[in-house]
């Protein structure tokens, strides 16, 4: 599986943007696609997921503020966010949970900066 993320850029505070992440190869074996952020000097952390079965998790600092989705047809999950803060600047990967080995695969990041 690959994955090829894109969308990231600067953003004013207040401001929205939607992130895509376009999966191929063996996407039969995904059954999870996410976005996770890493700020400098911080841990990677999950924003959002959505299943197969369209079964979306949200991490609490985005809940109101962020949509995640996909579309089946061309294999792409987006991640739309609104009213972002400072505090969102990070890198932002998408990630895919397969069935089989190695579990999971990791986009190369976009880099999303919130600032005036």
């Amino acid at each position: 599986v690959q994955l090829q993320a894109s969308g990231g850029g600067l953003v004013q505070p207040g401001g929205s943007l939607r992130l895509s992440c376009v999966a191929s190869g063996d996407i039969t074996s995904i059954h999870t696609l996410g976005w996770y952020r890493q700020a400098p000097g911080k841990e990677r952390e999950l924003v959002a997921t959505i299943s197969s079965r369209d079964i979306t998790r949200y991490a609490d600092f985005v809940k109101g503020r962020a949509t995640i989705s996909k579309n089946n047809a061309n294999n792409t999950v987006y991640l739309l966010m609104s009213s972002l803060k400072p505090e969102d600047t990070a890198v932002y990967y998408c990630k895919a949970d397969t069935w089989s080995l190695p579990y999971e695969y990791w986009g190369q990041g976009t880099q999303v900066t919130v600032s005036s």
